[in-house]
Formats: C-alpha cells, structure tokens, sequence
C-alpha cells in the first residue's frame, strides 16, 4: 500500500469517527429502502479489492464514485462500475432519490480459487492459486415521492375517457349496407 494511499484511508476514518453511530437501514425512517448489488468471481485477489473497497465504505455514493476514479489500483475499476450499477438500479428500478444515496454495506469475499502449477528447476513443479473475489454492495436512499394528479389533469382524462367511450360503433349492418352499394 503507497503512502498515499494509507494517509488517505487514516484521514477518511478520522473524518468518518465523529463519535455519532452510524446510521443503518433500520434506524433511518419509513421512507428509506435498501438496494443490494454483486459481482461475482472478479479475477483479482480479494486482499487487493478490500484495501480499495476500505476507501468508499460508509460514504455517499457520488463522493465514492470520484475517490474510485482518481484511485491508482486495478480494483478501483470495477469496483467504481458495481457501485454505479447499483446507483442506476436504485433509481430506475427501486425508485430512490439519486442525490441521497449512500453505500451502507461493502464487502469483499474470497471466491474460488484456480489451482495451477509453475514448473521450476529438477523437472519438478510449485503450486500456486489465481484467486478471485466476490463484491457485495448495499445501497441506502430515500425513496421518491409518490406524483400527485392535479385536479386539472384528472378531469382531462377522465373527459378524454368519456369521449372515447361514447363514440358510435359501426354494426354488421352498417357494413352489410355499404358492401351492398359497391
């Protein structure tokens, strides 16, 4: 890890220790919802992804997403794309404010390994394992407010609704009259 990289992950966890508990999804109001996102079996060691992962967690989602593409590390990079992932579902799927969302949960697990072989000298061989990672990311935010119909607007289409209704349908015999003057 560069130095760089520690001052800023001791200066978050200062600023981030205020004293005050942090907030979960159960001490926030009824009006917050969770959403949850993963990536699944990314080729990386999940030692390297936790140490860019400890940079965003516990912040708001738009501050996250500058620290990941300004960070220096392979991991930042896909870690930055889950995030917005889960941004982009959080609004257009679950219905959440864009500018309130905040990342209550990240986690990083081992995921399977690939065991392999690098032969060395006496025509032996040394085992060696690819890990991979799995990435959990839990999204925090308010969620919008329902839109209210003017009284306007419901009076327009329900008039709109009367007239479509009321309009006449041709009959069997309707159509039998104009077949029979051609």
């Amino acid at each position: 890890m560069t130095k760089e990289l520690k001052n800023a992950v001791i200066a978050s966890a200062a600023k981030q220790s205020n004293g005050s508990p942090r907030r979960t999804g159960s001490a926030r109001d009824d009006n917050a919802a969770t959403v949850r996102a993963s990536l699944r079996d990314l080729r990386l060691a999940p030692r390297k992804v936790a140490l860019v992962a400890a940079l965003v967690r516990d912040r708001s989602v738009d501050d996250a997403l500058i620290i990941l593409s300004h960070t220096p590390k392979r991991a930042a990079k896909p870690l930055a794309k889950l995030i917005a992932s889960a941004r982009a579902n959080a609004t257009n799927n679950h219905g959440l404010r864009a500018e309130g969302l905040r990342i209550a949960s990240l986690s990083v697990t081992a995921g399977p390994r690939f065991k392999r072989y690098r032969p060395v000298s006496r025509g032996r061989a040394h085992p060696f394992q690819k890990r991979t990672s799995h990435i959990f990311v839990e999204i925090i935010g308010d969620i919008k407010p329902a839109k209210v119909i003017a009284k306007n607007e419901e009076m327009k289409q329900s008039s709109t609704a009367k007239t479509n209704s009321g309009s006449p349908r041709r009959t069997n015999s309707a159509r039998d009259d104009k077949k029979g003057d051609k």
